[in-house]
Order: C-alpha cells, then sequence, then structure tokens
C-alpha cells in the first residue's frame, strides 16, 4: 500500500519562539501553499484554522488545493492562540467560553466540510492546567467530554481526532498521553472520535510510540492520523525526522504497517532558523527510508520481534542503517 504524505503549511512560516517574533520573513498563506506543492511526494497540506482558513477564505482555498491537485488532510481548530482560552476552551470554568469554543469548533467543521476534509484534527492545548488544587479534574474532564460529544454526534461523517501532547501551553494537559486519550475518545462512545499521534509528543511524554499504536489498535482502530517530527526527549523542538531517533522509527512504522494503519503521514515541525521546505523535504525522505527498511525487511523484523535477542536486533539495524 503506498504511503501518503503531508504537511502542516504553517511549519513553512511560523518561526517564532519565546524569545524572538521571527527568525525570518514569514510568507503569505498562499506563498506557503505554492511552497508546500513543490516538495516531493506531498500530496496532502493540513491548514490551521484562522491561520490559514476559515468562512471568509474556504472557497478560494478549496480552488487553490484543485488547482493545485492536492488534497486538505485536516483542519487544525485554532483554540490555542486567542487569549479567551487562557484558561481552557472547552473545559473552562466560563460558561460563555464554553460556548464560544463550540460554536468555533462547529464553524470548523463545516469549513472542513467544505474543503472536502475528512479530518479535525483537536490538539486543545489550553484545556489543562498549571497549578495543584485549583482544578476539578472531573468535571472539566466532563466538559471536554460533553463538548467533543456533542461536536462529533453533529458532524457523523466527519472524524474528530484528539491530539495529545503532555505540557506546553499548561503544565498538564487533559489529552497527554495516548492512555488518557483514548479513554476520552471512547467515553464519548462516538465511534468517529479517535487520536492523532505526533511523535515528538510522544517522545516527550515518554512514550514508546510503537506500542502507542499497538495500543491505539487494541481499543478499536482509534488511530485517525499522524504527526511526524524529532526531539531530544526533552521539550516538543519540532525538528527534522531521523536528526536524533532511528531505531525508534523502524519500530514504529513496522507496527503502523503490522497494525493496517492506513491514514496520513503528516510533516509537523517548525524549522525557525533551516529553510523550511528543505528541512521538510528531508523529514519525508528520512520517513521513506525507514520505510524502505520495514518494507524490505518486514519478515525478519518480524522474527526478531518474536525472537526478543537484542543483541541480533542491534546486528540487524547496524547493518540496515549503515551497511
Amino acid at each position: 500500500m503506498k504511503n501518503k504524505y503531508s504537511v502542516i503549511l504553517g511549519n513553512l512560516g511560523n518561526t517564532c519562539d519565546r524569545f524572538c517574533k521571527s527568525y525570518k520573513d514569514n510568507p503569505s498563506t498562499l506563498e506557503m501553499l505554492s511552497q508546500a506543492v513543490k516538495i516531493p511526494h506531498v500530496e496532502g497540506i493540513e491548514l490551521v484554522g484562522t491561520w490559514d482558513i476559515g468562512p471568509d477564505n474556504v472557497k478560494e482555498m478549496k480552488k487553490r488545493f484543485a488547482d493545485y491537485g492536492v488534497q486538505c488532510v485536516s483542519i487544525i481548530p485554532d483554540v490555542f492562540g486567542d487569549k479567551a482560552y487562557g484558561k481552557g476552551t472547552l473545559t473552562s470554568s466560563d460558561p460563555a467560553v464554553r460556548q464560544k469554543t463550540q460554536d468555533y469548533l462547529r464553524q470548523m467543521s463545516e469549513v472542513a466540510l467544505e474543503m472536502n476534509c475528512g479530518i479535525l484534527n483537536m490538539w486543545m492545548a489550553q484545556d489543562g492546567y498549571d497549578y495543584l488544587l485549583t482544578t476539578d479534574y472531573d468535571q472539566k474532564r466532563e466538559w471536554l467530554k460533553e463538548g467533543t460529544a456533542r461536536l462529533a454526534k453533529e458532524f457523523p461523517t466527519l472524524k474528530f481526532a484528539l491530539e495529545y501532547k503532555p505540557k506546553e501551553p499548561r503544565n498538564f494537559s487533559f489529552h497527554a498521553r495516548m492512555s488518557d486519550t483514548i479513554l476520552a475518545a471512547k467515553e464519548t462512545e462516538c465511534p468517529n472520535v479517535g487520536v492523532t499521534i505526533d511523535t515528538g509528543h510522544g517522545f516527550v511524554a515518554g512514550e514508546n510510540v510503537a506500542e502507542a499504536i499497538v495500543l491505539a489498535k487494541r481499543a478499536g482502530d482509534l488511530l485517525f492520523h499522524m504527526h511526524f517530527n524529532d526531539n531530544h526527549g526533552a521539550w516538543d523542538d519540532d525538528m527534522i525526522v531521523g536528526s536524533v531517533h532511528s531505531t525508534v522509527y523502524v519500530d514504529l512504522i513496522y507496527w503502523l504497517k503490522k497494525t493496517g494503519y492506513a491514514g496520513w503521514l503528516s510533516m509537523d515541525q517548525y524549522p525557525y532558523r533551516e529553510n523550511a521546505v528543505d528541512a521538510i523535504a528531508e523529514s519525508i525522505e528520512w520517513v521513506r527510508r525507514f520505510e524502505a527498511i520495514v518494507d524490505d525487511h518486514f519478515d525478519e523484523i518480524d522474527r526478531l520481534v518474536k525472537l526478543n535477542d537484542a543483541v541480533a536486533t542491534s546486528r540487524f539495524m547496524r547493518k540496515a542503517l549503515f551497511g
């Protein structure tokens, strides 16, 4: 089965961090789109709501996508960049903010349908907490469940993929790791609510991402989407795939194939200082290299997994990577 590669559009232009407003001149949305479609093997684009798309430009973006012959892979609602969401979105203690969030997510769902996009990628970044003895964990998780379920039932043809991350911008996120995110998805009792794995988020969470893939499979094929990047394990550095990890990627790609994942492989990194097109292209080439190792040696990897011999696995990886 041919794998499908995509990129989050903002990766080509969002170059600010806590210390510098921009390390490069940020291109416009349309300029980023013209660059993204030139990256080898890219067939799909993810758009961030408000940054890239909304009701005011959805028709134009739909035409641009058609002209370029690319697919809108997902819409990522911007429920993280508005100061109104500083203490939560669907989990805010303020009912007016919860309603504002619900209305906005509904609007983005309609935009997704207009773009012929099958996934609303929900990174609920502000839904968490910072201080102890300040949060009713049970009540806020209930609000999160209710809001997600309401949306999923209203738009049954859309998939709602909950993207987890242990921290940032909050110190603790309600969708923090695969297990609690599976619980959040299943509590909605909606078959169109599942999970997005961001490899870097999993690394920061201390997860073995390959095992997280298996957990999602065992929970009922709940892995809806994949984001690829790399980091050093302490922070969501959003680096080039393969710049830190190698065996980890072979392992997780093996399990993606083993579990029958048929979704997109989307690059999600922020090359603040590097040439964005080149850095994203490099990530895709690394993913393709890891895929080739798995495809060419699938039966051998299958045997190694069953053999449970660390030395034999090490010998295989050394030869696969370096000859």
